[in-house]
């Protein structure tokens, strides 16, 4: 949800349900990376409540457009991390320390 965009696209403050600091700080981090914003931060209104508050200040851009530009990047990075793990596993599974370590027996 978005909230307060009507009249100046380039500042927003967008709402996240059951969402934590898990994903609101690796937002952040990936929007402050981009040199289109001004202003990114992040807030969890209450302890129990699964919801975060995410605003975002631009230069002019779009800020929605910007969040969303800011959420892809951040998706090609966790593929990236997953391939490079996911290859790092596989080389070792096939090095000589794997085999002897027969990490694929049930026993």
């Amino acid at each position: 949800m978005e909230h307060g965009a009507f009249g100046d696209q380039s500042n927003a403050t967008f709402s996240l349900t059951e969402e934590d600091h898990t994903l609101a700080n690796a937002v952040r981090f990936t929007l402050n990376q981009d040199p289109r914003v001004t202003f990114c931060g992040y807030s969890i209104p209450h302890p129990s409540d699964a919801r975060v508050n995410i605003r975002v200040q631009t230069t002019g851009d779009p800020a929605r457009e910007v969040l969303k530009d800011a959420c892809q990047d951040l998706m090609l990075m966790c593929q990236h991390v997953r391939s490079t793990f996911d290859k790092a596993v596989t080389d070792f599974k096939t090095s000589e320390r794997g085999q002897a370590m027969n990490i694929d027996s049930e026993e």
